[in-house]
């Protein structure tokens, strides 16, 4: 697959790191309006691209997402498009209108789905490891650096946890318990006091009746969130700690760690602890893997825009519930 990388950030210079390592796939371009790479062609726009592409990684920021997905769609390119697939509804559809008509697939960068032990956890849940899932409960709280908020975007309102993490929590949760039916939350802004929320709580109703809540904070030093408990985000310090419980009418099970607690008939009964073993791979390697794939036309989309936009009107009624209770 010959590939371009556009957007060389945090997330999309791994994309690159790993794409330039992978045999099956060719890097022949980064697009970036500052940023060059020495080892590969440099462009400063989608229009200023002169060479021949199946694929482009849109790594840039959300409200770009839609221009650069009609730029790459005209060009008959392939997208993988990093999470949200776009900053809004109306956004997401021009995509999804835009890949129609050019004929072109897209994969949404939810790398979670693509992540072992996230598959080996839908696994087991579908096998019935804890009965009929009734009730999760997450924990999301990392502190980012004062560095973070240096990038302008990321200064205001776009700096939200909940759109640039939470969102990912979200599509974990639907890919393990179906559609959302309910939103409701809190939100805070108490520490930082920026024009964006900060901390704060998110309860959804799914409809197989599954209740989740979403603890989450973005300072608060604290050992339990996905990155943190996987140890998959080199930015991030692991810890091993478990940040997702799911309980069942049978049981429960811990995640990451994948620890099951079952064989109590009621609360008069002890339950077994048993831990099963962890597999682990990269899953950003998996995902371009299967964009690779995409791109061939062996296989269709794991998280397709129509999919991502799903998962975005989640989030985007998450950031409505909680934003309206900060102040300042």
């Amino acid at each position: 697959m010959r590939l371009v990388v556009a957007g060389i950030g945090l997330i999309g210079a791994r994309h690159l790191q790993h794409a330039l390592e992978m045999p099956q796939i060719d890097v022949v371009g980064v697009i970036d309006p500052q940023l060059t790479q020495s080892h590969v062609p440099h462009f400063s726009s989608f229009e200023a691209v002169d060479v021949e592409a199946d694929g482009v990684v849109i790594a840039t920021p959300s409200h770009l997402h839609a221009d650069h997905a009609e730029a790459a769609a005209a060009r008959g390119w392939h997208m993988l498009i990093e999470k949200p697939v776009a900053h809004s509804l109306k956004a997401a559809d021009r995509i999804i209108a835009a890949a129609e008509r050019a004929g072109v697939k897209t994969l949404v960068g939810h790398h979670r789905r693509h992540h072992a032990a996230v598959q080996k956890l839908k696994s087991m849940l579908d096998q019935g490891a804890i009965g009929k899932p009734v009730l999760a409960s997450m924990i999301w709280a990392m502190k980012k650096p004062d560095l973070y908020f240096d990038v302008p975007w990321r200064a205001g309102p776009d700096g939200s946890p909940v759109m640039l993490n939470l969102v990912h929590e979200v599509d974990l949760l639907r890919f393990l318990f179906g559609e959302v039916v309910s939103v409701q939350g809190t939100g805070s802004n108490a520490i930082r006091g920026a024009a964006r929320v900060e901390s704060g709580a998110a309860l959804l109703t799914f409809e197989d009746g599954v209740a989740a809540s979403i603890g989450f904070a973005d300072t608060s030093a604290s050992p339990y969130g996905f990155e943190a408990g996987t140890g998959e985000n080199p930015n991030i310090a692991t810890t091993s700690e478990d940040y997702l419980r799911i309980c069942g009418t049978d049981g429960a099970i811990g995640f990451p760690s994948l620890t099951v607690w079952s064989g109590a008939a009621d609360w008069s009964e002890k339950p077994v602890r048993t831990k099963t073993e962890r597999p682990v791979n990269v899953p950003l390697v998996a995902q371009l893997a299967h964009f690779a794939e995409l791109c061939a036309g062996t296989t269709e989309p794991v998280v397709s825009a129509v999919e991502g936009r799903k998962t975005l009107e989640t989030t985007l009624a998450i950031e409505v519930a909680v934003s309206p209770k900060c102040k300042g």
